[in-house]
């Protein structure tokens, strides 16, 4: 496995999109377990590369499997490889660029997907606005990422664990080390499975709400008074003892009565 290279040696790896593709299917055999799919499921995935988990969907049931891919070598390389499967459609963009009412017609969804580290975030807040066409997914992320979208309180716990948490249901799979990959990360990746949740209690001024959330998480360690000391929120309106907290200590429904007293 040490001398390991993308099949197509043609095609340089370029770092520019993040490649890192994996060797083989070890972990793509558990991104499939965790997931149901048939006859009637749309597949969606981000950065074919040289189709490793391309053609492991392929050998499976769905309805279509529609891949974006930024790379135009590595799309044709694996049109070539696996074109005469009518169920594949590979789209040739930037995924972050694509206007997704294009998946409206063809759902339900399941997205499996190795996605770039630089588009980790980016991309899961434009699944969380489309997330009613999908079923449920798998995506392999960085693991420290990976642990902060999990996490309740404490450590890393913040911004973007308390907004994707309100829309999604996540659990933890398998760990994925360096040398899974060619080229290997400097850093350990994880298979992250995320499940919708459709109904979403609206919260009041919402666009706002998440940037009143974003400055009480500034500084993880300050305490509440002092990361919105310098913000436009009239803290005058809450009391002493929640300026004194940190937002690591605080969970969604103490931001939303805090965020209730603000907006009186």
């Amino acid at each position: 496995m040490s001398n390991y290279r993308p099949r197509r040696q043609g095609i340089e790896l370029k770092k520019k999109h993040g490649q890192h593709f994996l060797k083989n299917d070890t972990y793509i055999i558990p991104m499939l377990q965790a997931v149901k799919l048939d006859d009637t499921i749309s597949v969606m995935e981000v950065g074919c590369g040289e189709g490793i988990l391309t053609g492991n969907i392929l050998m499976g049931p769905c309805k279509q499997l529609k891949v974006f891919e930024i790379d135009p070598e590595w799309a044709e390389y694996v049109r070539e490889a696996y074109g005469t499967d009518s169920r594949l459609h590979i789209v040739e963009n930037n995924v972050l660029d694509v206007d997704w009412s294009c998946l409206e017609s063809e759902q339900p969804w399941v997205l499996l997907a190795n996605l770039p580290y630089q588009i980790t975030f980016p991309f899961l807040y434009l699944l969380q606005k489309h997330r009613s066409f999908f079923l449920e997914g798998v995506v392999m992320i960085q693991e420290e990422v990976a642990q902060k979208i999990v996490q309740t309180s404490g450590r890393g716990y913040g911004y973007h664990s308390l907004r994707l948490q309100r829309y999604f249901e996540f659990k933890l799979l398998n760990l994925v080390p360096p040398d899974a990959f060619y080229p290997a990360p400097s850093v350990d990746s994880r298979l992250l499975y995320f499940k919708p949740i459709l109904t979403v209690e609206p919260i009041e001024q919402e666009e706002e709400f998440w940037k009143f959330i974003k400055v009480c998480f500034q500084q993880p360690r300050r305490m509440l008074r002092n990361n919105l000391l310098q913000s436009h929120f009239p803290i005058d309106k809450l009391d002493e003892t929640i300026l004194k907290k940190r937002g690591q200590e605080l969970g969604m429904k103490d931001f939303l009565d805090i965020w209730s007293i603000l907006i009186k």
